[in-house]
């Protein structure tokens, strides 16, 4: 990504990410399908009452290893082959550690958290017993997320692409058998997309033991602290950005509890084609962090802002398309998650498609949100980003608790927009002020390795 068209860059390295993260959502979008037309409404509205709690479990994996795969692309792009492969040796044992620690600790909070959500106690179990078996497979994660963020890191995003299909059609299949064929309910949503995890990340760590500059080397797999405490740097704010992000969600989702099992059947419904639309967002961002990561190693700092400049046109663009999806299909769609013959099936396609409706008249700012964040990442900054995802926990709990006074139920719907609002804003600040005071740097440039 240091010489060429930043377009025709970005485009070809981040749409096999969109097709794999599209794959992927894919595939629980398939889940709630199913599980809403097997399994009911009830059954739906206890998988949108783990949203938040697998996003803070699973966003802080994918947060923090993308941060510590950010130095092993900063030297890859440097062409420092020795400390590559000593960033790529302590990404490792990091992540081996943080796994065993969140394993623990998912465990142990679980049933908690459950209570203090104020999940209504119709859906209790069923939210309690996927989501504990969904954090099993936290070392699978790791494993699979670290592998992936690697690859991304030498621009290769076609070995995830892959990983992501085969757990598409894995989970899917699986579904259908421990689901609908040996009627296992919720539990056989959760058995599906652990074993279709697995079969990501071995898919994952096959390919990058076909890279030969990914292979550590003996004379490199010795702890240094300074490479240590730089990578933890990076990686642990990116991976509390996702943190701060879900305790926000978790509070508006106390909130959200509280208005019945219709509105969080249809707002879980909403979320799921919510998700499925802002996959490209999160891949031009994927894109943005390699191309300046890569761009900065080798000392030419000049091509980020042509980065920049192209990302978030191509974000605005494909943004645009979302949001006419959303006017024009929302409702057929989010009828796929709900039983015709059940009576409540059209109050709740009506509170999620005003959600979809709102969303998508502001849909652009997100895209923006993701590319601009990412960028600053990419320059080794995980501080600054994590501040721009406390800004977007206060704006929504605020509306979640304060506005939804005013306007009922919508105020939560409201809360998502404001918080995309305050976050671009936070940041473009941050991204002006960066360039104008020279703050772009490589970490070589304060680390002490010893």
């Amino acid at each position: 990504m240091t010489s060429g068209n930043p377009y025709r860059l970005l485009l070809r390295f981040s749409m096999p990410l969109v097709l794999g993260n599209l794959c992927q959502q894919l595939y629980t979008f398939v889940d709630t399908i199913i599980v809403g037309q097997k399994l009911g409404m009830h059954a739906l509205a206890a998988l949108g009452a783990t949203e938040w709690l697998c996003f803070l479990m699973f966003g802080f994996i994918q947060g923090m290893t993308q941060g510590l795969s950010i130095p092993v692309a900063q030297y890859f792009g440097e062409g420092n082959q020795e400390m590559e492969q000593q960033a790529i040796f302590h990404a490792v044992l990091v992540s081996m550690g943080a796994a065993f620690v969140f394993s623990v600790a998912g465990q142990l909070l679980l049933s908690p958290l459950l209570r203090l959500l104020r999940t209504p106690d119709e859906l209790f179990a069923m939210s309690y017993l996927y989501l504990r078996l969904l954090y099993l497979g936290v070392p699978v994660a790791f494993a699979y997320n670290m592998a992936a963020a690697i690859l991304r890191a030498f621009g290769n995003s076609k070995a995830p692409l892959c990983a992501v299909v085969l757990a598409s059609f894995c989970n899917i299949v699986l579904d259908m058998f421990f689901v609908l064929a040996f009627d296992m309910g919720i539990r056989g949503a959760a058995y599906g997309t652990l074993l279709s995890q697995v079969c990501a990340g071995v898919y994952c760590l096959i390919a990058l033991r076909r890279i030969g500059y990914a292979k550590v080397e003996r004379g490199n797999r010795t702890w240094k602290w300074g490479m240590f405490t730089e990578q933890i740097r990076i990686s642990v704010p990116m991976g509390f950005q996702s943190v701060i992000t879900a305790i926000g969600g978790l509070a508006v989702q106390s909130v959200a509890n509280g208005f019945g099992v219709l509105f969080l059947a249809g707002y879980t419904a909403a979320n799921k084609l919510y998700g499925l639309l802002e996959i490209a967002a999160s891949s031009y961002g994927y894109g943005i962090s390699t191309y300046t990561a890569q761009n900065i190693g080798a000392g030419k700092q000049e091509r980020i802002r042509a980065g920049i400049v192209a990302a978030l046109q191509i974000g605005v663009t494909t943004a645009a398309v979302m949001s006419v999806i959303m006017f024009a299909c929302g409702k057929p769609i989010l009828g796929l998650f709900l039983r015709e013959s059940q009576v409540e099936s059209g109050a709740a396609i009506a509170v999620g498609y005003q959600f979809l409706c709102i969303l998508g008249i502001f849909f652009p700012l997100l895209y923006a949100l993701y590319i601009l964040r990412a960028c600053i990442q990419g320059m080794g900054n995980g501080f600054l980003p994590m501040l721009s995802s406390f800004l977007q926990v206060l704006m929504r709990v605020l509306c979640a608790f304060v506005v939804t006074g005013i306007v009922g139920d919508a105020g939560i719907f409201w809360g998502e927009i404001m918080a995309w609002m305050s976050a671009d804003i936070f940041l473009v600040i941050v991204l002006r002020r960066l360039w104008r005071k020279g703050e772009v740097f490589h970490l070589s440039h304060g680390i002490s390795i010893k």
